[in-house]
């Protein structure tokens, strides 16, 4: 399945979790997901981006390990559906605003959380999200200065 298929799939599902545990699962699977993505575009993309997509993969590794690994309630891994990237330019768009959406989802669990743990748990994972969101966009602006300094080549990033 295509990457932007798979973070729609993401924001619907984000969008109907009910309770704290079902967002934390909702923000893990964003976070494998972001690591998949990065991990395509290393892979198959332009050479000047796979430092900083390997470095989403790694942010988005630290995003998943900082939460509880939701073993029990996931039916299948989003991103070990991800066959293409498709269009990497709305797949990392639309990425980023998935990424967003789970730290908004997860200031709410924070703000309402009733022990530290899951607290603490939530705020590293804002931090994970936010910084992958950030790596996120640095590959699209690279991905635009590149179209700018080489227009004939295209925008093949993946």
């Amino acid at each position: 399945m295509d990457a932007v298929r798979l973070i729609d799939a993401s924001r619907s599902a984000l969008a109907g979790s009910d309770d704290a545990t079902d967002i934390m699962t909702e923000a893990w699977q964003a976070q494998a997901l972001a690591q998949a993505i990065g991990s395509r575009v290393a892979m198959y993309g332009p050479p000047e981006l796979r430092g900083e997509a390997m470095g989403l993969t790694e942010l988005a590794a630290r995003g998943c390990g900082v939460l509880d690994a939701p073993l029990s309630g996931v039916v299948s891994l989003r991103a070990a559906q991800l066959t293409e990237l498709g269009d990497a330019r709305q797949a990392l768009r639309d990425l980023g605003g998935l990424l967003g959406e789970v730290g908004i989802a997860l200031v709410g669990i924070a703000c309402a959380a009733d022990d530290e743990g899951t607290y603490w748990q939530c705020m590293e994972a804002i931090d994970a999200a936010d910084e992958s969101r950030d790596r996120v966009l640095e590959i699209l602006r690279r991905l635009a200065v590149r179209d700018r300094m080489m227009p004939e080549r295209g925008s093949a990033a993946g």
